[in-house]
């Protein structure tokens, strides 16, 4: 696939890899591929920007919600963020919890998060970091090969779908963004509405570009 992808669509995926380790994340999510999708040099990337997703905005708004799923209640920590990277390994966070609570009671697994000696000292940690020198994001470089998550790789397929629907034979920024705000679920839908962009709208600029531009 990635054979289709034109330049500024490759350099998506570049840009995507170098926040993940920026932000210290071990995996590639669809919120790290649409930071990349804002900042590559693109008439597409300039539109996005034009409509109020600036590179700062965006990951402005990705730190505000990884500070909300670190200290909102066990129920926020257990999914966005956590549910992507644990999907990525193929671990299924609604079957374990399903299989936990059939065996532990109704809310086993919220009770154990909030209880874990671990998850409290490493609360406390960021939490005294945060007060000497502002929001910590990271948690040390990562190294090595970075992995899509399923979902970062269901939205690859997508933008081939995209491309495909549209007619053209090549992959580009619009398609691969096409496919990101289709997604319904997941760290996108919050980062847009975070920043009162409407999916709708990106969409219907995206392809009056597009048609203007063929």
């Amino acid at each position: 696939m990635f054979e289709r992808f034109s330049g500024p669509a490759r350099q998506i995926v570049v840009q995507s890899q170098e926040y993940a380790r920026k932000l210290g994340h071990p995996f590639i999510g669809p919120e790290h591929l649409l930071l990349g999708a804002v900042t590559v040099d693109d008439p597409a990337s300039a539109l996005l920007r034009d409509l109020g997703l600036t590179p700062d905005k965006v990951q402005a708004e990705f730190l505000r919600l990884i500070r909300a799923a670190d200290e909102g209640p066990a129920t926020r920590m257990l999914g966005g963020l956590d549910r992507d990277a644990l999907a990525s390994i193929g671990i299924d966070l609604d079957e374990v919890r399903t299989r936990i609570e059939a065996t532990f009671g109704p809310g086993a697994l919220t009770r154990a998060a909030l209880n874990c000696p671990r998850r409290r000292r490493l609360l406390g940690r960021r939490r005294r970091a945060r007060g000497r020198t502002g929001p910590a994001t990271q948690s040390g470089p990562v190294r090595g090969h970075i992995p899509f998550t399923r979902r970062a790789k269901k939205v690859l397929e997508l933008s081939l779908r995209e491309a495909v629907r549209l007619g053209d034979n090549y992959i580009g920024v619009e398609h691969v963004t096409l496919a990101l705000i289709s997604m319904p679920d997941g760290v996108v839908p919050k980062l847009l509405a975070g920043l009162s962009v409407s999916p709708d709208t990106l969409r219907a600029a995206l392809l009056d570009q597009h048609r203007k531009a063929s």
